[in-house]
């Protein structure tokens, strides 16, 4: 009964969190089609200015240029001074200062503008309306892109390190399922760095990977999210999956974020889970999906 009822609230926190979790990608995904336009507007604007000053500078140069060669060959004193006072203007405006920044700050600029089309489109992605089919889906790119999207929380805290498999095949999964998952680690993990209490001018490490893999036989795809924070010790390790389980305080944790990973790969992709812990030396979660083609599922399925 203890178990059953351990299983019941397990479902309900589940329910409650996908729930809550499409709510947040609706919005989203809102604000993501929203900004779309004035992100288009921004490049657009930005490319052109960047061509127009590139001309207008070249003109301004050669016109200075010609002023300085007028003002060498010149003996009459009125339009020396005319130019004298053309070169003023040339020196108040900083105009040498400003034909080498202005393309710097556009160049900037353009490419914060790519930047941040580029979380837009992760925040799409990543909120996009999940499927209850199993799809074939590329894990490095769910990663990269909850990765974007999860930047706020780790960008302070810790470095990131990718060491992802570029020959790793589609795997079938549920995707945004495997982005959540994801994303509790890597959260996990920010606190883990946190609760290490480094200096302001230090930051801990992120490593996160792929890798295909064979054990006793089975082909798997493997995720390993390695943090450099305060690690646990074997009486924690062996708890914390276990819903509503959390080491932290009040209104810090709830005790869902790794049960539901648990919940995620076990029970929805038949996966394994493994934890490496050492207390002071970090943690390494590894995760396992049965690396199944979209033609063995069929076989399977029939």
């Amino acid at each position: 009964q203890v178990r059953q009822r351990e299983e019941r609230r397990l479902k309900e926190m589940h329910s409650f969190h996908a729930q809550k979790m499409e709510s947040i990608g609706q919005l989203a995904a809102g604000v993501a089609h929203e900004m779309n336009t004035p992100i288009q507007y921004f490049g657009d604007n930005l490319h052109f200015i960047r061509d127009s000053f590139s001309d207008f500078s070249d003109l301004l140069t050669s016109l200075h240029d010609q002023l300085n060669t007028l003002n060498s060959q010149i003996d009459d004193d009125e339009t020396r001074a005319i130019l004298k006072k053309a070169e003023q203007l040339w020196e108040d405006a900083d105009a040498d200062f400003l034909m080498t920044e202005i393309p710097h700050a556009i160049a900037q600029s353009l490419q914060g503008c790519a930047n941040l089309s580029q979380i837009v489109s992760a925040m799409k992605e990543f909120s996009h309306p999940g499927s209850d089919d199993k799809i074939p889906s590329q894990l490095n790119d769910i990663i990269r892109n909850t990765m974007i999207i999860s930047r706020n929380e780790w960008k302070y805290i810790a470095d990131l390190d990718y060491k992802l498999d570029k020959k790793l095949p589609m795997v079938l999964c549920l995707p945004n399922e495997i982005g959540q998952l994801i994303l509790n680690l890597v959260i996990n993990a920010c606190h883990a760095i946190e609760e290490k209490g480094l200096d302001s001018s230090e930051k801990g490490l992120i490593r996160v990977s792929t890798a295909r893999i064979e054990v006793d036989g089975e082909n798997w795809a493997e995720i390993r999210v390695e943090d450099s924070g305060m690690g646990m010790p074997s009486e924690i390790k062996n708890r914390i999956f276990e819903p509503f389980f959390t080491t932290k305080p009040v209104g810090k944790g709830t005790g869902q974020g790794l049960a539901i990973v648990h919940n995620v790969v076990v029970d929805k992709h038949s996966g394994q889970i493994h934890v490496e812990s050492e207390q002071g030396q970090g943690t390494t979660f590894i995760v396992r999906l049965p690396m199944n083609t979209p033609s063995q599922q069929s076989e399977t399925e029939t």
